[in-house]
């Protein structure tokens, strides 16, 4: 079960859409795993549809979506939704080919291993790569130049703002500084869109930034 979700913004320019490939990827990736926000895209999609067809030039306000979405919360909970099945395959798997732990990786500093596949985005101006923590492993301590968007693929990973499961989703900026621990018994991947690169802030490892991508 998910736990962390795209914020209603995130969910609306997804709707819209507004966002560019790769992020629209992991929203995708999330979605097709988690009816809560499946359902709310949904609504969001006919909402468009209608004010397209009656107001199109009609402001909307952020209130607004945050009053349909509360309602449409309140149906979840309400057991009214009804869960979809979704046999396709997985868009990610579509763009790789092959299983995950099949992967060419690249050992890049000690637990952790990348696999860079910002070609298969061509045209885009942000850093598309995987990471694999190895099982009880450790990321060096690291805060960010800019905005990653990142979504858990496979095992789990924890840090000082909680537990990140299969399919959980999260956004961390500047102000964010933490070094993730993978949790379980399984190597945590994740796939995370960057828009500038990652910066090292441990006593030994801040020396490598200026060859951080």
């Amino acid at each position: 079960m998910t736990r962390h979700h795209p914020d209603s913004l995130t969910l609306m320019e997804y709707s819209a859409g507004n966002l560019t490939e790769p992020h629209a990827l992991c929203i995708r990736l999330h979605l097709d795993q988690c009816p809560h926000c499946r359902s709310r895209v949904d609504t969001l999609d006919s909402l468009g549809a209608v004010m397209m067809e009656q107001q199109p030039k009609a402001d909307v306000s952020e209130s607004m979506f945050d009053s349909i979405l509360a309602r449409i919360d309140s149906d979840t909970a309400s057991g009214e939704v009804i869960a979809e099945v979704r046999s396709r395959m997985s868009p990610l798997q579509k763009l790789l080919g092959e299983d995950l732990n099949s992967l060419p990786w690249k050992r890049q500093l000690g637990d952790v291993s990348v696999l860079d596949i910002s070609e298969r985005f061509p045209g885009q101006s942000e850093q598309v790569v995987l990471q694999k923590l190895a099982a009880g492993g450790k990321a060096p301590a690291h805060t960010h130049r800019g905005e990653e968007t990142t979504i858990v693929l496979q095992g789990a990973f924890a840090d000082q703002k909680g537990v990140f499961n299969q399919w959980d989703f999260v956004v961390l900026n500047e102000q964010d500084e933490h070094k993730p621990v993978a949790v379980g018994c399984e190597d945590c991947i994740t796939l995370s869109v960057l828009s500038a690169p990652v910066k090292l802030t441990g006593t030994f490892t801040r020396m490598l930034n200026p060859f951080i991508r």
